[in-house]
């Protein structure tokens, strides 16, 4: 099990699937990123962090930056966001699509560095 997988199973069950959905998301994407925890969220890291994302307490968060925030400001309009966050609310679907627009919008800034 790895140290995100061991995150997602002491979350909430009601939640697991979510976030197992999410990991599973960014895994396949860039599967060249290391994996670890930091800020005690589970991290994707290649040249820098990519992305983290967590379980909190009426939403699943995820932070890409405040740079993915602000390019992808137009696709966002329907979750709440704040400058490096996007909330996803835990009634509806994961945006997967718009998670690889984002996932990848990071991985191609972090390879520039």
């Amino acid at each position: 099990m790895t140290i995100i997988e061991d995150y997602i199973a002491n979350t909430p069950e009601d939640r697991q699937a979510k976030l197992t959905q999410l990991y599973i998301t960014i895994k396949h994407l860039i599967p060249e990123a290391t994996e670890k925890m930091s800020y005690g969220m589970p991290t994707f890291y290649l040249n820098g962090n990519l992305v983290h994302f967590a379980n909190a307490k009426n939403h699943i968060g995820f932070y890409p930056a405040p740079s993915a925030i602000k390019a992808f400001q137009s696709e966002l309009t329907e979750f709440k966001t704040s400058k490096g966050a996007i909330q996803f609310p835990l009634n509806g679907e994961l945006p997967v699509e718009l998670i690889k627009k984002i996932v990848l919008f990071r991985l191609e800034e972090n390879t520039q560095k």
